[in-house]
This record gives structure tokens, sequence and C-alpha cells, in this order.
């Protein structure tokens, strides 16, 4: 795939990080090999976290599939810190005869020499401190989606990418076989005239995870203190601890980076832009239910690109109140709202039309032509750049994944310094943004059709916060608490490093 253009980004000076023994950690970075090490040149990968059977299983579980079907690939090692959970999937291994190594402790993982790449599959507060110390111990790096926890992370893995010339692949939905790239690609060539704005939707069924009475019991298989890693050791105040941490924001990013990140990063790649905007602005709130989740079921979001920007919608309630007391969750098509008839998608806004996914539309909705994915699948493309050893060869390198994951955390940071408003005050904050006006009144018609009492939960209206895209920092008002969130502190000895 040709990528959007990359902006280089030059690593500050050469150092050691992380926990792992000093002995893998050289200051100068491990040369590039020619083909990959290991029998019959297979790639050997080990998986980092495999995921419970809790709700809807385990990504790791689903990822281990998906790495048994690409040619040349071996898996040789897990690694979870569920000790139940890892023996179970080690024991399914050897059903394909596939003799694997297991670890609770993915820093003991790393110090194998006969492992070429780590799948990380971990939750979201883990992925950037794998990464590095993968990195840095010569493996090269497929991450799942959203590539960090937090902006600094985010440039740290990408700095770690370059110095040790590792290949890292961040996933994200619409840069694979989707035609999308396509598509966006015709339309910025003009062929629906001018590109006005994208808007990614993420109108996903979110039910209450309930709310616990107080700290529910660890489970005894489970090492609570490496689950918890680079975050704090808090109790556990949440009915599953699996999954439900998507919702709190210590270990995870909400909706919108748990299955909205895909269509953020398809909306920057349909607005074709290769750094991150100057302003973002949200708008949003937990509606509906009071349970142990702490981040918005409900959220609109202005990232102030020029000429186009984007806005994103993030629902998790239905249609109305009448469909949200019944088992809505299973029947999404037909409970949940939709825009364009899109629930789940990038919706790229022209003068003449618009592209759905990979399909053009004109002014009246008539499809005029539908795109074919010429781009390899994720998978694919990773094995074909570590062989390649080129980063071009990648579907999604770290750099677009930092740079997706990056705008779910401005929205996030957004919201998380804003206060409580009324409809009044936001509507003179969104200003002569007429598209964003027009997407906080159908905000606003949702809230009103599921009877949310406005007086008891009003919307947060986020902070209209100024960013530096070259220093990737907060400027101006409010920057201070936004810089706070652009970062976290670190527990060691699980601390990302300053200088990788």
């Amino acid at each position: 795939m040709k990528n959007m253009t990359r902006r280089e980004f030059v690593g500050r000076a050469a150092g050691s990080g992380g926990a792992l023994a000093a002995a893998h950690m050289s200051a100068a970075a491990p040369a590039p090999f020619a083909r990959v090490k290991g029998a019959n040149d297979d790639i050997r990968i080990a998986v980092v976290g495999i995921g419970s059977n809790v709700k809807i299983g385990g990504k790791g579980k689903q990822d281990i599939i998906a790495w048994r079907k690409i040619p040349g690939v071996r898996i040789v090692a897990l690694c979870d810190v569920d000790r139940t959970i890892l023996d179970a999937e080690v024991e399914k291994c050897k059903k394909f005869n596939e003799k694997v190594e297991a670890y609770t402790d993915v820093r003991r993982l790393l110090e194998s020499k006969s492992i070429d790449a780590v799948s990380i599959t971990t939750p979201n507060h883990w992925h950037a401190l794998v990464c590095v110390w993968a990195c840095q111990a010569g493996k090269d790096v497929f991450v799942q989606k959203p590539a960090s926890h937090n902006i600094f992370e985010g440039r740290k893995m990408v700095e770690a990418a370059r110095k040790y010339n590792r290949i890292v692949l961040s996933t994200a939905g619409p840069r694979g076989t989707t035609g999308m790239a396509e598509a966006f690609e015709w339309a910025r060539q003009g062929g629906l005239g001018k590109v006005l704005f994208a808007r990614g939707l993420n109108y996903r069924p979110r039910m209450s995870i309930g709310k616990v009475a107080g700290p529910q019991p660890i489970p005894p298989s489970l090492d609570y203190d490496l689950w918890s890693g680079p975050a704090p050791i808090k109790p556990l105040l949440r009915e599953f601890l699996h999954y439900d941490w998507h919702w709190d924001w210590l270990y995870g990013n909400g909706d919108l980076g748990n299955m909205g990140i895909h269509y953020m990063d398809g909306c920057r790649m349909a607005v074709g832009q290769p750094t991150l905007p100057p302003r973002v602005l949200s708008i949003g709130g937990r509606f509906g239910y009071e349970d142990d989740g702490e981040t918005p079921n409900t959220l609109i979001t202005f990232l102030d690109y020029r000429p186009a920007p984007i806005i994103f919608e993030v629902r998790g309630l239905p249609k109305n109140k009448a469909l949200r007391l019944t088992p809505w969750e299973k029947n999404a098509r037909q409970t949940m709202d939709s825009y364009k008839d899109v629930q789940i998608g990038t919706i790229l806004h022209c003068e003449n039309g618009w592209i759905a996914g990979n399909k053009a539309y004109d002014k009246d909705g008539k499809l005029i032509r539908e795109f074919q994915p010429t781009n390899p699948g994720l998978m694919e493309s990773f094995v074909q750049a570590m062989r390649s050893r080129k980063v071009e060869d990648l579907t999604s390198d770290i750099l677009e994944g930092h740079l997706s994951a990056a705008l779910v955390h401005m929205a996030n940071i957004s919201y998380r310094v804003g206060k409580p408003a009324p409809a009044e005050a936001i509507r003179e904050a969104v200003g002569s943004e007429k598209d964003f006006a027009e997407t906080f009144d159908r905000f606003m018609a949702h809230l009103d059709a599921n009877e949310i009492d406005l007086k008891k939960t009003p919307p947060v209206l986020g902070a209209w916060l100024r960013f530096d895209p070259a220093q990737e920092v907060f400027v101006g008002p409010l920057s201070e608490q936004a810089n706070a969130l652009r970062t976290r502190d670190y527990r060691k000895p699980f601390v990302v490093p300053e200088k990788v």
C-alpha cells in the first residue's frame, strides 16, 4: 500500500528504558536482518494477552486463530497474566501440533531468542510498554487497536520502532482489504467535488456494566500486579475484571478508543491528514444508567482540521427508551440509530455527494461507484514487511496508529477537562460550526428519545482545547490540565521511558 506522506520524527538521545535486563538494551539499534530467523525461515510469533471467556471473549484468542492461517508463521509462545486462561490456550495449541512456551511475565518472554515478533492483545494500558520493550529486545511488533493508552505513549512507540529498526504495525480496520482507501483517494482527487468534512459513527449498543457494593475478589489464578502494570494497583470495583476495563480511564479509552478508533482512523485517512489538528471539542456523558463505568456512552467530537474537519459520534443507547427496556443489545441493526443508513463506519461528505465505506453516492443518495481493495490484509502486510524490512510494505505503520489513537485521546481529554452545562451554553460554544451544531441537535434529540433527564445528568461541555501538532502538546487555556492527561504517572518498574 502507498501510505499517506509520513512526518519524519527526529528521535531524542539514545538511552535504555523499561524493566528489561540491561543486557537487552544496546545503545545502538540492532541491525535489520535480511530474512526472518527461524526453522525453515518461518516467522516465529508470540501472542501477548489471550483474554477471557467472559462477555465477548478474548481478542488474543481470535488473533491466535488468524495467525494460524498465515503461511510461513508459527506460534511459538503465549503470554497471559492469568494462569488458568494461559494453560487452557496452551492445551488448545497441542491440537494443532504447536509447541509453545508459556509465560505469565512478558519480560521473560522477550528474553527468548526463539521469537521474531510479538502480537499484542493486552488491555490498552499495556500496549506501549510491551511495544517499546519488544523493540529494544529486537522483536517486531503487531499491536492491536488503539495503538496507545495516551498521546505520550504513542509517540514513544514510533520512536522505538525507528530507533531499533523494527517493523511495528498498529491495527486499523479501514486500512485493510476494505476498498475504503481507494474510495477516499478518488474523492480527494475531486471525484465528488470539494471535500467538506469526514464523519465517524460508532452507534454500538452498550448496556450497563452494573454497580458493585464494594471491592471484588481477584481471581487466584491471576497476577494482579502484572495485570495492573503501568497503572496503580487499585481495588477491583467492577463486576467483570476482563473487558469492562474499557470503561475505566486507568486502563481503557471508552468506546471511542475501543471500536471507534477504527473509524476515527478512517476519518483521518479520508481527509488525508498526516498530522494532528490544532483544536478539539467534545460533548457527551454517560446517560441512561448509573454504573461503575467512567467513560461516556454518548459523545460527539469536533477535530478542527482545515479545510476538512472530522466530526465523530458515539452512541451506546438505542433509538428510544422503550427499546432500552428490552434485550436490545443483541439486535443492534433494528434497535440502534443510523445516519445515511450507516451505524458503524466512516462517511466522507463532499459537495456533490458522499463516500460511505467503499461506496460513492451522489447528492440524491444514488450509488454511483463501488471500490475494490488493492491493499493486503493487516497480518499479511506485517509478514511481508518483516521479510522485506520495508516500513512502506505495512498496511498500517505505527505512525498511522499513533496519530489516529491521538485523535481519540484528544477527544477524550476535551471531555475530561469539561464541565456539565445547559444546552444553551453548549450551542454558544459550538458557535459557527454549522455541521457540528447539526450534530449536537441530533445528539439532543437522541437523548430526548431515550427520555434522559438532563437536569439530573446534563451533558458535559468539553473544553475547546488548542494543540501544537509539531510538539504534540496542548497550549493555551486549560493546557495544564489537558497535558496532565497527555501522559500518566507510571508505577515502577512498569515505566514507559522518556528516552526509548
